[in-house]
């Protein structure tokens, strides 16, 4: 049905900040859109592979800003189809490439998996690719799995923060509004579907999403919906209480 279903699809792309770029997919059949994200600089970074059967669309749509084989990292969140689902198909269109993300996801998962070893990435450990700077944090279940870890690039402030901030349809690629009753609307009808407790809630999800707040970010890339610019701070700190009332009550 995945597949069946990413054929023929229009991928869009959108240069959310200086080097940074969005590469979106929109599926109507399930109302949610799919987001990878490149960063351009002397080791190349894609945030996201997709699923398996969105490769050549994903693939085509960074080869219309770089070659795809000069590819260096392939970072995700979490061991998931749409975080990592073509990990190898990347692995071999890139020769130097490697898959980055937690050491507990390089441990469990995504050494057995991949064709190449993961560098798994310590609590607070810096990755450089050249011109840009990205801390690892580990997010233990935030948004989803133990070994969840989130990227922050520190030049730009910008927060690649997978399912957080998800926002269902297909709406305008990066934005400065509010996105928060959007999130809210998700995640209440993702809690009344057959996709309730996607996302977990523990006794550690407000103390970690109160630790991204103190990154300050001032743009939050979110895998399925709009980039959010602006205060992402308060964002963060909205997005507790707003877990805390759909996800608890």
């Amino acid at each position: 049905i995945i597949r069946a279903t990413f054929e023929k699809k229009i991928m869009t792309v959108t240069e959310i900040a200086p080097d940074f770029y969005r590469i979106s997919t929109y599926i109507p059949e399930i109302d949610i859109q799919f987001n990878q994200f490149l960063i351009r600089d002397d080791e190349p970074l894609l945030f996201h592979t997709g699923h398996r059967a969105m490769f050549p669309l994903v693939r085509d749509a960074v080869a219309s800003i770089i070659d795809p084989s000069t590819i260096r990292w392939l970072g995700f969140s979490h061991f998931e189809a749409d975080e990592c689902g073509s990990l190898n198909e990347w692995l071999q269109v890139a020769p130097t490439a490697e898959p980055v993300c937690s050491m507990v996801g390089a441990l469990v998962s995504v050494n057995d998996f991949a064709d190449r070893p993961a560098k798994g990435m310590a609590d607070g450990e810096i990755l450089h690719t050249g011109k840009y700077r990205f801390r690892l944090l580990h997010t233990p279940h935030v948004p989803h799995c133990w070994e969840a870890g989130l990227l922050f690039e520190e030049e730009h402030k910008t927060l690649l923060s997978s399912d957080l901030f998800h926002q269902s349809g297909e709406v305008e690629p990066l934005t400065e509004s509010s996105i928060m009753e959007r999130v809210r609307q998700t995640l209440v009808d993702y809690q009344a579907g057959p996709f309730a407790n996607y996302m977990p809630y523990t006794q550690h999800t407000e103390q970690t999403l109160h630790r991204l707040a103190d990154l300050q970010p001032k743009t939050i890339a979110a895998m399925h919906g709009s980039t959010f610019i602006g205060h992402g701070e308060r964002a963060l700190r909205d997005l507790a209480t707003i877990m805390r009332e759909v996800l608890v009550s």
